[in-house]
């Protein structure tokens, strides 16, 4: 599979995001989030694998949040009997197998921003700042995990204002792992119980999370900032579309959830022509896809 190049990252103040040049030969360049790998949810770990094996991708985004949590890279040295162990090393093996056949570029999320350069080693995926510029199809694609734009959720911006300053991700990073595991998992239990508590929003799925939404000004700022039409993001779990006016859109990635009923996982495919499809993980894996009406591009 043909490489892109990945300019040294710029500062991440308006409006110089991290730039991805597509390669020459690039026919199909797929997207996906919010997989939350984790032991509990096994179908989407086995869907995800059979993904990675069979994807047809010439180059597949990561846009955050694929592990539910992550605690830091020393999860990496874990004996295989710790909980969890079996799954990360598969999916280390299995992301191995898949960046050697195309580039696999991840953005952090939410729940796995302290994924750091020794996970990139070990896996093969190259790391990209959130937000990214894609250069394919004769356009300009935006890039973004979308949380540090849903501006509306104003504890989660002072959280993530906090969680990703350099001095506290150092401290953090200084205690023994278990302790750190112990605390990420309070954390997010009790973030949950709020969430669940004052939830009303009408969502797409009825245990989507109500992380409010990402605020169309921002987002179309960021576009013409950047000269780009159409800005493709998740962490929302509401996949849809939505017109942003003056020809900018924003297109929302699904999550994966093989708990949820009917079983929730999708790819996003861009094609050379800028077409956007969605398909499911074993449409997009298979070898003549079934064809699938496209997302119109704005």
């Amino acid at each position: 599979m043909n490489q892109a190049t990945v300019p040294t990252a710029h500062p991440q103040a308006l409006p110089e995001p991290d730039l991805v040049c597509s390669a020459p030969g690039w026919e199909r360049v797929e997207f996906i989030s919010d997989l939350h790998l984790r032991p509990e949810d096994p179908a989407t770990v086995s869907a995800w694998l059979r993904y990675l094996e069979h994807g047809r991708f010439d180059a597949l985004f990561i846009l955050g949040d694929l592990f539910e949590l992550w605690f830091g890279d020393d999860m990496l040295q874990r004996p295989p009997e710790a909980p969890g162990s079996e799954l990360l090393q598969r999916s280390i093996q299995a992301l191995q197998s898949a960046s050697a056949r195309a580039p696999v570029y991840l953005m952090h999320g939410n729940r796995d921003f302290l994924l750091g350069s020794a996970f990139a080693q070990h896996s093969g995926v190259r790391l990209i700042s959130d937000p990214c510029v894609l250069e394919f199809a004769e356009q300009r694609w935006l890039l973004s995990h979308g949380d540090a734009w849903c501006l509306e959720d104003r504890s989660y911006q002072t959280f993530r204002q906090m969680v990703r300053a350099p001095a506290w991700q150092q401290g953090f990073l200084a205690r023994p792992l278990p302790e750190r595991e112990a605390l990420a998992r309070m954390a997010r239990h009790a973030s949950e119980s709020q969430r669940s508590a004052g939830n009303t929003a009408a969502t797409s799925a009825p245990d989507a999370p109500d992380y409010g939404d990402v605020d169309a000004a921002t987002a179309c700022q960021w576009l013409r900032a950047t000269g780009c039409q159409t800005l493709i993001h998740g962490h929302t779990h509401r996949p849809g579309q939505h017109d942003l006016g003056a020809g900018l859109q924003r297109l929302v990635l699904s999550d994966w959830c093989g708990l949820s009923q009917p079983p929730r996982r999708e790819v996003l495919r861009l094609d050379r022509q800028g077409q956007v499809h969605r398909l499911s993980p074993e449409q997009a894996a298979a070898p003549t896809p079934a064809a699938q009406a496209p997302v119109p591009a704005a």
